[in-house]
């Protein structure tokens, strides 16, 4: 009676045990459950969420490892979105967007506007070239990132939205009300320049969107329909963008069939891309020059690249960046999209130009001041004050003719004479001293000498290139 009283007792003890262990084996389990199928990235999950002081976000450490793989391919083309950053690059090849519809440019850690679009809200609501936004609806931007900055002022249509900017023309703040609306995205524009009794059109492509094909067909047929002896395509600064819309323009430059790039996968499969078009290639007989520099880059590269081995184009400029890869984009699980380099882009002739760019035919560099980026400064400097401002200051003076010594940022006495003789010559009363009615000046100096079409070497040898073809 004994014997089986303590035999029920071990055999409790044994089931209690049993249920002890599949209870809290099982719990165990599942607070490490991995995060993915290699057990050497589930450990070092569980060790950081288990060990580190530091953030234990979850969605955190997974986007942390996606990016650490895409930096792992070494290639900068390669990338993880969040899903905020992937509508954002979406929006910015979109036909439209919804926003206030201005550009704006961080300088020293200032928010510059360079210029509101025409007839968008901002323009609207009186936002200048020069203004300095200071606040979005009460909250304030100093030590923002431009991406930060970008989602305070996007929001639905019909939303208001109220900005205080400093106006340093005017010295003072000033108050903004906008309501945010669809802001058309213009990627083409399009002008006749007469020269020598010839007309020659100037076709600017900012780069190359959903849109851009159709754009693209209204704006050269206007000016075929003009009576255009000669073509001047400019995709000068343009980032790239889709391929089907640079194989549009293509598609009218050159007949149906004609092979304009390939493909090439990771196993190194060969896919030849041709012209493609259902109607007449109408631009094919007309004399081309194409203008490039080194921010041109990707889809404008296939541009060049056709146009020059084909021997459809004169390139003018500089040589191009120098980006030969093709990148897709996934959804992933959770909002986010992983972009990453599938294919190879070579030329016509089967170079791949990554890394190398495309050559001009005639290579032409600007003038000091029409390369000269423009950029808006603020500030009060003196004599004996250094800084990257003075540098600039004194790099404008120098390219407009002024005697300066120096260009490295020390506002030494040949800066102060010259500060002098200029405010003279504008108007902008006496004084030696750099502030924001000099900055606003000198800016407004630049970009009117930007903006004559005269000061533009590339686009006089490209058009001086054109007239001698049509005259031949």
């Amino acid at each position: 009676m004994r014997k089986s009283r303590i035999f029920l007792y071990v055999l409790l003890f044994i089931i209690l045990l049993g249920f002890v262990y599949f209870w809290f084996g099982k719990s165990s389990s599942s607070v490490s459950t991995g995060v993915s199928n290699s057990q050497v990235i589930d450990e070092a999950f569980q060790l950081i969420k288990k060990e580190a002081v530091f953030s234990k976000n979850e969605k955190l450490l997974v986007e942390g490892a996606i990016r650490g793989m895409t930096e792992a391919l070494e290639d900068p083309h390669s990338t993880y979105l969040t899903k905020e950053e992937a509508e954002n690059q979406e929006a910015s090849l979109a036909e439209e967007r919804v926003g206030i519809g201005v550009e704006i440019m961080q300088s020293a850690g200032k928010f510059i506007v360079v210029a509101p679009i025409k007839d968008s809200p901002a323009y609207k609501a009186g936002l200048k070239s020069q203004d300095e936004i200071v606040r979005v609806n009460e909250e304030r931007v100093d030590g923002k990132t431009m991406a930060e900055l970008v989602q305070l002022l996007s929001g639905d249509k019909g939303t208001t939205l109220k900005m205080t900017i400093y106006r340093a023309s005017e010295n003072r703040h000033v108050e903004l009300h906008m309501k945010r609306d669809i802001i058309a995205m213009h990627t083409v524009s399009s002008e006749i320049y007469e020269v020598d009794d010839h007309s020659i059109g100037i076709v600017t492509i900012s780069l190359f969107g959903e849109k851009t094909g159709e754009e693209w067909g209204k704006q050269t047929k206007s000016l075929v329909e003009r009576g255009i002896d000669g073509l001047v395509i400019d995709v000068r600064g343009n980032p790239g963008g889709y391929l089907f819309s640079v194989s549009s323009v293509i598609g009218t430059l050159m007949k149906n069939g004609t092979t304009f790039a390939y493909m090439q996968n990771a196993k190194g499969v060969l896919e030849m891309l041709n012209t493609e078009s259902n109607e007449a290639p109408y631009l094919n007989k007309v004399p081309t020059v194409l203008l490039q520099n080194g921010g041109s880059a990707s889809a404008s590269e296939v541009l060049a690249g056709a146009l020059k081995d084909n021997n459809r184009a004169l390139i003018v400029g500089e040589t191009s960046f120098g980006k030969g890869t093709v990148q897709e984009t996934h959804p992933l699980s959770n909002g986010g999209k992983l972009k990453i380099s599938t294919h190879k882009w070579l030329t016509p002739k089967q170079e791949w130009i990554h890394h190398k760019g495309i050559e001009a035919d005639l290579k032409v560099e600007q003038e000091e001041l029409f390369a000269m980026d423009q950029k808006y400064l603020s500030g009060e400097f003196r004599m004996g004050d250094y800084g990257e401002e003075i540098k600039y200051v004194q790099q404008v003076l120098s390219a407009l003719g002024y005697n300066i010594g120096r260009e490295d940022g020390y506002f030494d006495e040949g800066t102060e004479d010259a500060i002098e003789n200029y405010r003279q010559e504008r108007s902008l009363g006496e004084g030696s001293e750099i502030n924001g009615a000099l900055f606003q000046s000198l800016t407004e100096t630049v970009s009117e000498y930007k903006a004559k079409k005269e000061n533009d070497k590339q686009l006089q040898v490209g058009i001086g290139y054109l007239i001698h073809d049509i005259k031949k």
